[in-house]
């Protein structure tokens, strides 16, 4: 018995001394070790706290380009507990932040408190000046990570940008993809756009030029891929420096993209043609004899050069832009058919796009109860139904490549999604020809050894319920015809000039031209000279 009991006691006593002496390493001789690792551990999830992740666009060798990042600034608040004197210390800060005195004063008088924001992102000059005071606690100066913009106002609404609110005192997403990713980005994730930014940097230039020569309110330029719906470009103006954006107004951080809708007027026309060919209504040779007005609803309709173009086909209609014509169009079609064709295009929802508060437009003057015949007739030319410039561009992108409603997107991990077939390959073929036809004989976006496919709008502002004398010039284009790399929309608002044509068309040309050129891409259209 006694040897039993004297077994188990020399078991446990040699059980223990092993778990001593594990513990005696764990603790004294790799201690040390494991500290550092949970340091590390606690360190790394605090970096990834303050860390708000980067924004990248691209270009077409697939580099990371930088537009949103992490950058180092000085922070200055004030201690009021620790001033002692309050209208002393307002009197020389006031001017060197920006306050005012008074309101300086109060703050400070308030000693039960013990912090007071005086400067985000103050400059070397500014600490300098304010260190010079010798206010001692009174003054607090913090380095911390800010959000920073190296390209300033490229794709700024687009971006968007994280600033402060009443909420929080670290910076959140307020617009664009900082609002849309706020989740990604502050929890340290990067984001990677399609962006890319040779071509941003050229629509945005020309947009400005346009707006410039024009004397235009604004307007916006969009590129797409149409094949994928990967948009290449997102300008609008007017737009904003998100590194200050507290000097711009609200209006300026709205991407007009998605969020501001228009009636497009004339570019809609190829929308009409294809509801026609492929519902079976008439094909690009179906003729109509134009008397120059139609009078529908007691409401008389005119072309846009107040003339008379006589026996046409419907590929004249589009070549000549005759109201008149796809008037005649839409009613061969029926209101039924043709506004089903509408939706299918995506005007009247959302396209989808991965950018934040997209809205739909509206295809109110088609979908009520009381719509007339005038109401259909006028949409078949663009008057009426009001569009997003995304939808717009989406919807010829469709034609492009075959007939598929691509949903856009602005995400590099997004993969290409099809919506739903709009029409039959044949007919996209049908009409991007006669878009082609369009271009050749106007000569103003036709660029040599290219087949190009477009068409114009100007388009009336509604305004109160009545048409104004205001205009809104577009004009949607792809290329090359035959297997389109590309289709570009152009938007612009209130110019000074009565047609489309003397303005974003020429520009149109050249940055099809100039996307040509940087893709590389091989003519299509070569025209050889007879031996």
């Amino acid at each position: 018995m006694k040897a039993r009991f004297y077994l188990l006691i020399s078991l446990f006593t040699a059980l223990f001394t092993l778990l001593g002496w594990n513990l005696y390493g764990l603790q004294i001789e790799k201690g040390a070790l494991y500290t550092a690792k949970v340091d590390a551990q606690t360190a790394y999830r605090e970096f990834k706290a303050m860390r708000r992740g980067e924004i990248y666009i691209t270009d077409k060798n697939n580099a990371n380009i930088q537009v949103a990042y992490a950058r180092d600034f000085m922070r200055i608040f004030a201690v009021p507990k620790d001033i002692t004197d309050d209208a002393a210390a307002a009197l020389m800060l006031a001017p060197l932040v920006g306050k005012d005195e008074q309101k300086l004063a109060r703050a400070f008088a308030n000693k039960e408190s013990e912090f007071y924001p005086l400067m985000e992102k103050a400059d070397d000059a500014t600490v300098h000046a304010i260190q010079s005071l010798s206010l001692g606690k009174g003054v607090v100066f913090e380095r911390r990570p800010y959000r920073f913009y190296p390209s300033e106002r490229l794709a700024a609404q687009t971006v968007g940008y994280a600033g402060m609110s009443d909420e929080s005192i670290e910076p959140i997403g307020r617009y664009g993809i900082e609002k849309r990713d706020e989740v990604t980005l502050a929890e340290g994730n990067d984001v990677h756009l399609t962006l890319d930014r040779t071509l941003q940097e050229k629509a945005e230039q020309m947009l400005a030029e346009l707006i410039r020569d024009h004397k235009a309110s604004g307007g916006s330029i969009l590129i797409q891929e149409p094949k994928t719906g990967k948009m290449l470009a997102i300008a609008n103006a007017p737009d904003f420096d998100p590194n200050r954006y507290g000097e711009f107004n609200i209006a300026s951080f709205v991407n007009a993209a998605v969020q501001g809708m228009y009636e497009p007027g004339s570019v809609f026309k190829p929308i009409t043609m294809a509801a026609g060919i492929d519902s079976g209504a008439l094909t690009p040779e179906t003729t109509y004899t134009d008397t120059g007005s139609v009078t529908l609803n007691g409401k008389t309709i005119t072309n846009w050069d107040q003339r008379a173009h006589g026996l046409i086909t419907m590929t004249n209609v589009i070549e000549d832009s005759v109201n008149t014509g796809t008037v005649f169009a839409e009613r061969k079609i029926g209101h039924e058919i043709f506004l089903s064709y509408v939706k299918r295009f995506g005007f009247g929802e959302l396209t989808g796009v991965d950018l934040p508060d997209e809205i739909r437009g509206t295809l109110r003057s088609l979908e009520s109860k009381n719509a007339r015949a005038i109401d259909f007739a006028t949409a078949s030319y663009g008057q009426g139904p009001a569009v997003t410039p995304i939808q717009l561009i989406s919807a010829f992108s469709s034609i492009a490549n075959g007939g598929l409603l691509m949903k856009p997107f602005v995400h590099a991990d997004e993969s290409p999604h099809i919506v739903r077939r709009v029409m039959a390959e044949e007919t996209a073929g049908k009409v991007t020809r006669m878009m082609e036809s369009a271009v050749r004989k106007a000569n103003v976006a036709a660029i040599p050894n290219y087949r190009v496919a477009g068409k114009t709008g100007t388009a009336f502002v509604a305004r109160n319920g009545r048409y104004s004398d205001d205009l809104i010039h577009s004009y949607v284009g792809f290329a090359p015809a035959s297997e389109p790399r590309f289709t570009i929309l152009i938007k612009l608002d209130l110019p000074d000039k009565p047609l489309a044509g003397i303005t974003v068309v020429p520009k149109f040309k050249q940055l099809a031209q100039s996307i040509l050129t940087y893709y590389e891409i091989a003519p299509d259209a070569l025209i050889t000279s007879k031996p």
